[in-house]
């Protein structure tokens, strides 16, 4: 039986993902900001889990329940630092700037402040994964959505920066890019969504990318075609068609 702390679990790929280690018997423990919905979550499964009601932007409050989670089920097999905002920004708007913060404060510095309260422990075990949650938005710069597509391009870069640290410390690290998954934080996306699939089948190839220690994947696979390809666009015709495309709502 695994023993799994996942952040941002209290709803969308967070909460899925719990539910779907909870059938296999994991012992879990849950981060997410509101204590009710974890609760509700909690007394749905079995075992059940440990809940940790705080912000992942407070790392003492952070390493607080990392401690209190190793003392009472052992230094967790996977650490998924899933919890993350999504905003639609706008440079020039004074507002969006409080948005931008926010937004790089959740999506990098919570992902920084979950592996933090778990990488020393794990080296003394010699094992343990960490799975850092980013998305495709983070291969190139989506316009309206600057804050998001920045820090999810951090995230893939500062996981990549410590599967790399980490080699040869018996600690793997995951990186998986969702492309569009159906979840409460695309719903208010008024645009198609290309490759959109449910939550609880991405969540299950998110599982196999785990247990095979794959070091980077994109889910679904059809989307990190298309990212890819978008990669390698020449800027002006990059710029030419995206310049058009929907923005994420303010």
């Amino acid at each position: 039986m695994n023993n799994i702390f996942i952040t941002g679990a209290s709803s969308g790929i967070g909460e899925s993902i719990a539910r779907l280690y909870a059938r296999q018997g994991a012992q879990l423990g849950l981060v997410a900001r509101r204590a009710e919905f974890l609760e509700r979550i909690a007394d749905e499964l079995e075992p059940r889990p440990a809940v940790y009601a705080l912000d992942v932007r407070d790392a003492d409050a952070l390493k607080a329940a990392a401690t209190d989670f190793i003392n009472r089920f052992g230094v967790p097999d996977i650490v998924i630092a899933n919890a993350g905002v999504s905003r639609g920004t706008l440079t020039e708007m004074p507002d969006d700037l409080k948005i931008f913060q926010e937004v790089f404060d959740i999506n990098v510095m919570g992902m920084v402040n979950t592996f933090h309260a778990f990488v020393e422990p794990m080296k003394q075990q010699k094992r343990g994964t960490l799975v850092g949650i980013a998305s495709v938005a983070g291969f190139r710069g989506i316009p309206g959505g600057g804050a998001y597509s920045a820090s999810k391009a951090a995230a893939i870069s500062y996981c990549e920066s410590l599967r790399v640290e980490l080699r040869g410390e018996g600690i793997a690290v995951v990186t998986i890019c969702p492309g569009y998954i159906k979840t409460p934080m695309t719903a208010v996306n008024k645009f198609k969504m290309p490759f959109l699939i449910d939550v609880d089948e991405a969540v299950v190839r998110f599982a196999r990318a785990i247990e095979a220690k794959t070091t980077f994947t994109v889910v679904p696979w059809t989307m990190g075609i298309a990212a890819r390809i978008l990669r390698v666009l020449p800027n002006w015709l990059y710029d030419r068609v995206f310049s058009r495309m929907p923005r994420k709502p303010r």
